[in-house]
């Protein structure tokens, strides 16, 4: 019999939590499981959980093709161990194909699946005899659908995206959707990056903000300077997103967890006074543990962003609200599996609730900045074309000024400004594509209030 890797009974319960709807990868990655592995464990277990999710449409349609019958319904235990096995056949080279097969059929033995364990062990030694081009189908051609099928997206959502963007603009959300993103941090000051340098951690400069780095190589969260918190990860889009923000005196960060926008509204704000509102009593736990340095500043307040009763008390509205996440399926490959097409119209009634919300805690000539990390024109252009026609007393700012003065202000780059002025909507938003960048997905705007008067709440 042959034994289980912890990697691999860490990646199989991972999986299943998130099969059965009640958890997300990326919290259980960065639990008390995983964090009892070894460094080469970890970096296996990760790999396995968010390889099989990002290619999880793939393998089930290859995995279809090579069972007696095709159409059975299998239990979640065996099309885990199915999954798991196919994509170490498929994707990681490194891992001998006994491994993975007999890892496998011993994953679905051990969760009571003894007798369809010899179909586990069937069908993935198909796979593993039969040539590269064949295991991975004839799926490469020009259409969505196939599009979809190669790059292991939902067929509604790849279609989509072709009909907004064009076919070679969604090929590359899809392609940036299937790998691992860059890990990006923050760099407070050179010292810092000197230390992380020393440290072995190998850097380069970000794509466009000048306090971004990606690390090429080295474990940054190991350093002194990450975890005294001199140093943080956060993906340059959503830098980018807190530093288009701008500067206020009063400032409201409406949806704030987990608080790496804020800090960046508190770093270019110094002496302002900012509220962090969330309404996850968990999260808002986190952020005020992650920004308790700066609590003189900074009040945490668990609040919900669409019913704030605040009334023209900020001159900058941060609403970065929530959303379907389809910009950052990179990250979050799970998204792809539970999200439906109706479901982004329940998402733009809350986030016109949201803004509507932050217009009326904004006071005559401030601004809100409307973000989502969201591909979707449903909760992007259509939530601010919706607000802005019940709400006579504001006006979508352009944002080509914006890029500019922060390319002038030393923060943006002269090449990231250039690009992310390609990057600006017809209204005057701005809309970063997986795979134009190195970053996740998001859509940004501005909006102005003008004059006096309360917004009209949202139906």
């Amino acid at each position: 019999m042959a034994a289980i890797s912890a990697a691999r009974k860490a990646s199989f319960g991972i999986l299943m939590g998130v099969e059965r709807g009640s958890s997300h990868a990326d919290d259980l990655l960065r639990g008390r499981v995983v964090n009892a592995l070894s460094a080469p464990d970890r970096n296996l277990a990760t790999a396995l959980v968010l390889g099989v999710l990002r290619w999880q449409i793939a393998l089930d349609h290859q995995l279809q093709t090579l069972l007696k019958h095709p159409n059975a319904k299998l239990d979640p235990e065996i099309r885990i161990a199915l999954r798991m096995g196919a994509f170490q056949l498929l994707h990681l080279d490194r891992i001998p194909a006994r491994a993975a097969i007999d890892e496998s059929v011993e994953l679905a033995k051990k969760a009571g699946h003894r007798f369809a364990s010899g179909m586990v062990n069937a069908v993935l030694r198909k796979l593993a005899a039969a040539p590269q081009t064949t295991a991975m189908g004839n799926a490469v051609g020009a259409g969505p659908a196939e599009l979809a099928l190669t790059e292991a997206h939902p067929a509604w959502m790849v279609e989509r995206w072709v009909n907004l963007f064009g076919l070679e603009t969604a090929r590359a959300i899809c392609r940036h959707g299937q790998v691992q993103p860059v890990l990006t941090v923050r760099i407070e000051s050179p010292e810092v990056e000197a230390e992380l340098t020393k440290a072995g951690v190998y850097l380069e400069p970000g794509e466009m903000l000048t306090p971004a780095r990606a690390v090429i190589s080295g474990d940054v969260t190991a350093t002194p300077a990450f975890l005294e918190g001199r140093v943080r990860l956060q993906d340059e889009g959503s830098q980018l997103v807190a530093e288009i923000a701008g500067q206020g005196n009063e400032i409201l960060d409406c949806c704030a967890a987990p608080g790496g926008k804020t800090l960046i509204l508190a770093e270019r704000n110094p002496g302002a006074r900012i509220l962090a509102c969330e309404s996850s009593s968990t999260r808002l736990e986190q952020m005020t543990k992650r920004l308790e340095a700066h609590a003189d500043r900074i009040e945490c307040r668990q609040a919900d962003a669409a019913a704030l009763v605040q009334n023209e008390a900020f001159d900058l509205v941060l609403a970065d609200v929530p959303c379907s996440g389809t910009g950052t399926l990179g990250r979050n490959p799970e998204i792809r599996h539970r999200l439906k097409s109706e479901d982004l119209i329940r998402q733009s009634e809350r986030q016109r609730a949201i803004l509507h919300a932050a217009l009326r805690a904004v006071r005559p000539g401030g601004r809100v900045v409307y973000s989502t990390c969201s591909l979707e024109p449903e909760e992007n252009e259509q939530v601010v074309a919706a607000v802005l026609a019940e709400t006579p007393n504001a006006r979508a700012i352009p944002l080509g000024a914006r890029i500019e003065a922060l390319r002038t202000e030393g923060i943006l780059t002269d090449s990231g400004a250039a690009r992310l002025a390609g990057c600006i909507t017809p209204e005057g938003a701005l809309r970063l594509l997986p795979g134009a960048f190195q970053t996740d997905g998001f859509f940004v705007a501005t909006i102005e209030k003008n004059g006096s008067g309360l917004t009209k709440p949202a139906n």
